[in-house]
């Protein structure tokens, strides 16, 4: 029998771990993977997650970056430390443009605005200028839900690029606004450096918790892996960020490439 393990990795912010965690007991007890680790590391994954990589042994891996959308980290730091795994790895997609966030999304939103009065809603992203995937995880959400008519107006803003969080409150006109911070874990952004950009403490705009734990999250790193699985089974090309492990490999003249 086909023995799988299924990677769950991300940065060790906050209160991550424990978000990462809650993930991996749920999909261990779905029985995704015949084994579910969660891997951690703080600014540099090929030096960070060297050993854990090399200690995975299975007929295959599966990968999933917990967070919303690629980054540069994800697209290329992560890809070369994953190359040290000696099983062969299918790196999966970040789950952020999967419609089970959007109900995630709607679920957190719950806890302080009414879906079907006159409220707005703001999707507060991470955003990089360097990378369009943050700002197209947002857009997806936020034209599901204008499509489904659940709130008086939907807009987005971001942390790192245009429309920034300190506008958010100011490109909105319902009486009533939630922001839903679009992170898969707390941490200082989502604790501190967007509240104080929104301006909570004026009033004006409710603030939701992050995605984190919430068990829709889970659904969609199940899907994701299935989808990556049924595309190996099938011998399927994988997309081009999905692929990227095949791309970045750790070279010796870097310090850190393979011995």
């Amino acid at each position: 029998m086909q023995r799988d393990t299924l990677l769950l990795i991300g940065r060790s912010t906050g209160r991550a771990r424990q978000v990462y965690e809650a993930h991996a007991d749920r999909l261990r007890r779905r029985g995704v993977a015949s084994e579910v680790r969660t891997l951690t590391y703080e600014r540099e994954p090929l030096r960070e997650l060297r050993d854990e990589l090399r200690a995975v042994e299975a007929d295959r891996a599966f990968a999933v970056p917990l967070c919303m959308a690629h980054t540069r980290e994800t697209t290329d730091d992560l890809p070369a430390a994953l190359g040290r795994a000696p099983s062969p790895v299918t790196y999966c997609e970040p789950v952020g443009r999967n419609p089970a966030v959007t109900r995630a999304i709607v679920d957190r939103a719950a806890d302080h605005a009414d879906a079907a009065s006159e409220a707005g809603l703001v999707l507060v992203g991470f955003g990089a200028s360097g990378t369009p995937y943050q700002r197209q995880a947002a857009e997806y959400h936020a034209a599901r839900l204008r499509e489904e008519d659940r709130y008086a107006e939907v807009t987005t803003c971001f942390l790192l690029q245009n429309p920034t969080v300190e506008c958010a409150r100011y490109n909105v006109s319902a009486r009533e606004t939630v922001a839903v911070p679009l992170f898969l874990a707390p941490g200082e952004a989502t604790e501190e450096r967007i509240p104080a950009k929104l301006e909570v403490d004026r009033g004006g705009v409710a603030y939701a918790d992050p995605l984190a734990d919430h068990e829709l999250v889970t659904d969609a790193i199940e899907a994701e892996v299935e989808k990556q699985r049924v595309l190996v089974d099938d011998g399927t090309p994988q997309t081009f960020e999905a692929a990227l492990t095949h791309q970045s490999r750790a070279v010796a003249t870097d310090g850190e490439g393979p011995r």
